[in-house]
């Protein structure tokens, strides 16, 4: 079976299970649940380019674009470590990588026993103001630790991973938890949005020359965006001693974020005294996911989940290696 055909059925597999159940049941271990972000039109002017479409063809196969309800699919385990993340897929804020990259990264954290979530949000690709996708990430933090219990964790133990530009969205979710996105609209917003660990996985993290050349620097803040709004864009920059412990795993080759990103954001974070951990693999592109079994990108869930456990997350029952259930690589940032 050839590669796009394998990647097509898997997310033809995860869409079909997502829409057979209603938006906010309750559902069984091992089931997917999706839940709305916001109780009403989300905050922002304007609006999204509707209708909601998963790509059937190319480099988008299975990527999410033209969202206009931004919500949560929550993928609970059979037993519960008290651990949860949130997954946010990349796809350079114009489409998010959920066959490749959230959903099998949801799946392996579901087997080991983190409830995972995934998150599917707005982007100004979609016609969207550029503070949607951080808007919503911050909301589904909030939301996620006010059902805590619900949901079989701990309300402290919530992190966050992110694949290339959701790396972006992660690490800007991870260095300003606090940051005014959204006018607060109920009770769930009284909740903190700070992670406790993030995982960055080959990110777009640094916006600022030379390595602004990246669909997510367009989308964002445009070609030729000032000196200090290419700062105020960037993770990096925004590193303080309150950035919580962070993850950092890139290839040497990767032809679409340089391993600058993840090489910035380790000096920031040992500067600023946070814990952290960086690796560099020889090979391995962009847009690998989970990697491909015997891969050397593959280490990195059996990597992750050891920095985890270090900062008193995953149980110490965590399996180090998940099932190979990864879609295949793509050149997404």
């Amino acid at each position: 079976m050839d590669l796009n055909r394998r990647a097509l059925i898997g997310a033809s597999l995860v869409a079909g299970t997502a829409m057979s159940l209603p938006a906010r049941l309750s559902a069984a271990p091992g089931a997917i649940e999706e839940i709305d972000l916001w109780p009403g039109t989300p905050p922002g002017p304007g609006g999204g380019h509707g209708p909601e479409r998963t790509g059937q063809t190319g480099k988008g196969i299975g990527a999410v674009s033209g969202i206009t309800r931004p919500r949560i699919r929550v993928y609970r385990p059979a037993r519960p470590n008290g651990t949860a993340m949130l997954v946010m897929g990349g796809g350079g804020y114009f489409r998010i990588q959920v066959a490749n990259e959230s959903t099998p990264t949801c799946r392996w954290l579901q087997q080991i026993g983190v409830t995972a979530f995934e998150l599917l949000y707005r982007m100004p690709g979609d016609g969207w103001p550029r503070e949607a996708p951080f808007a919503d990430a911050q909301r589904a933090m909030r939301l996620i630790r006010s059902r805590a219990a619900d949901f079989g964790f701990d309300a402290p133990k919530l992190g966050v991973i992110g694949f290339s530009a959701g790396g972006h969205l992660a690490g800007m979710t991870a260095v300003m938890p606090d940051a005014p996105r959204y006018q607060p609209i109920d009770a769930v917003d009284q909740h903190s949005a700070r992670p406790v660990v993030a995982g960055l996985m080959y990110p777009v993290l640094t916006l600022r020359p030379p390595f602004d050349t990246t669909r997510s620097v367009r989308e964002l803040i445009g070609t030729h965006p000032s000196p200090e709004m290419s700062a105020e864009w960037s993770v990096e920059t925004h590193v303080s001693g309150r950035t919580p412990a962070t993850f950092t795993a890139q290839a040497a080759d990767d032809p679409i974020a340089p391993i600058d990103n993840s090489l910035l954001m380790f000096d920031a974070l040992r500067k600023a005294g946070v814990p952290h951990e960086m690796h560099i693999f020889q090979k391995g592109g962009h847009g690998w996911g989970l990697g491909d079994p015997g891969s050397l990108v593959s280490a990195w869930p059996r990597l992750f989940t050891a920095f985890a456990r270090a900062q008193g997350l995953f149980g110490a029952a965590a399996p180090d290696k998940p099932d190979q259930a990864a879609g295949e690589p793509t050149d997404n940032d």
